[in-house]
């Protein structure tokens, strides 16, 4: 088994058929299938279950497949090493919480795609766990997570500070009353969110039970219905202050020590670092004082 065989091998998982692989791969399909019969041979497994349609893993498949991934990425970065002669250039595909997008990148990007032009820049949103797994599978170069991380595999610098606070609907202007309240509705994203699991916390430390969880994809989803009374989430000041000044939702405070967190940017320590990640990092990465003044 060597890399060709595992280009092969995830080609023809990830299209399903012998055929759209052998047109993927620009050769004939008598090639693949002999190349996938030797791995197999050579493994003394099968790995796939072949049908009418086309093909489908078995679970050695399913167990090999990790892998196959892992090589494809570390053959592409391998690519982009030797090719990077220091000018920042060609794709770059960061990770992100959907609240630091909208937050605090959208005034930086103007200047990054206009200062480099022939970087092809790509923007995933997904919430801290799902970015941390972007991560470590290499699918994407870096991303920006909610702090704090401890993952040996991973390099995390601080870049923003956030302060959290409780969001409610305008007329719940006491916490107290609003904890107290019975059926208590946590309006928030999908599990992996880091402020999701934060507002959970807080609220089990205070004894409050009984909630209900409403989970929303879109930040702006959320945020109406909270508007509109359904319940209560958790959310950067800075990101709500907008519906706070118009009148919109009532905000609440966290104990001090709690609210305050960090949005760090992840990597992998064994990863390659592109003239195009180093310049990207260079125009969002500022000294704390003005991370500070920015809040």
């Amino acid at each position: 088994m060597d890399a060709g065989d595992l280009k092969i091998f995830e080609a023809v998982a990830r299209l399903g058929a012998m055929n759209r692989a052998a047109a993927e791969l620009n050769t004939v399909q008598s090639n693949v299938t002999a190349r996938i019969r030797a791995l197999e041979d050579g493994l003394g497994t099968t790995l796939f279950e072949r049908h009418s349609r086309g093909v489908s893993l078995t679970a050695a498949g399913q167990r090999l497949l990790p892998y196959a991934h892992q090589v494809r990425q570390l053959l592409n970065e391998a690519h982009r090493a030797v090719v990077d002669d220091g000018v920042p250039r060609g794709l770059l595909t960061i990770g992100t919480l959907e609240t630091t997008a909208a937050l605090r990148l959208s005034p930086l990007l103007g200047g990054f795609v206009e200062r480099w032009p022939d970087v092809d820049l790509v923007l995933r949103t997904g919430t801290t766990d799902e970015m941390i797994t972007a991560v470590r599978e290499r699918r994407v170069e870096g991303a920006f997570v909610c702090g704090p991380v401890d993952d040996a595999e991973l390099v995390a610098d601080a870049i923003f500070r956030e302060e959290l606070v409780l969001v409610s609907a305008r007329h719940q202007a006491r916490l107290d009353a609003l904890l107290a309240r019975d059926g208590l509705k946590l309006i928030v994203l999908r599990a992996g969110c880091s402020y999701r699991q934060r507002l959970e916390a807080f609220l089990a430390a205070r004894g409050v039970g009984g909630t209900r969880l409403l989970e929303f994809g879109t930040l702006d989803a959320l945020l109406a219905c909270v508007a509109a009374g359904v319940g209560i989430t958790l959310m950067p000041r800075s990101v709500v202050g907008p519906l706070w000044r118009e009148g919109r939702v009532a905000i609440h405070d966290m104990p001090p020590g709690v609210g305050l967190v960090e949005t760090l940017f992840v990597r992998r320590a064994d990863g390659f670092v592109s003239s195009a990640l180093s310049a990207f990092l260079d125009v969002v990465r500022m000294p704390p004082d003005a991370a500070d003044a920015a809040d």
